[in-house]
């Protein structure tokens, strides 16, 4: 794994909160297909400089690194959320007996 790399950060246009860190430079056309039909066409949203020590918000530097140097690319896909299922067929603070 290197110490740094100059990495670009996309968004899908396809889902919501979900990114695709690469080489900076890196070919659209060289990822898998697989990838790209679910990702959706890329949008840059920033370059950096990633080091191992490089906190970010839901991983770190160190793993970016690592899937870059394994894969050419990391995802990041949305947190899980269960809060927003709601049971609409009962009124807010009534429990079934």
């Amino acid at each position: 794994m290197k110490s740094r790399e100059f990495v670009s950060v996309f968004r899908s246009s396809k889902k919501s909160d979900t990114y695709i860190f690469v080489r900076r430079g890196q070919a659209w056309e060289e990822l898998p297909e697989s990838l790209k039909a679910v990702f959706g066409s890329p949008v840059h949203s920033m370059d950096l400089i990633m080091t191992p020590e490089r906190k970010l918000a839901r991983t770190t530097g160190e793993q970016v690194l690592m899937a870059i140097e394994e894969k050419d690319f990391f995802l990041q896909m949305p947190q899980e959320q269960d809060a927003y299922v709601i049971d609409f067929r009962t009124r807010p603070g009534l429990r079934e007996s």
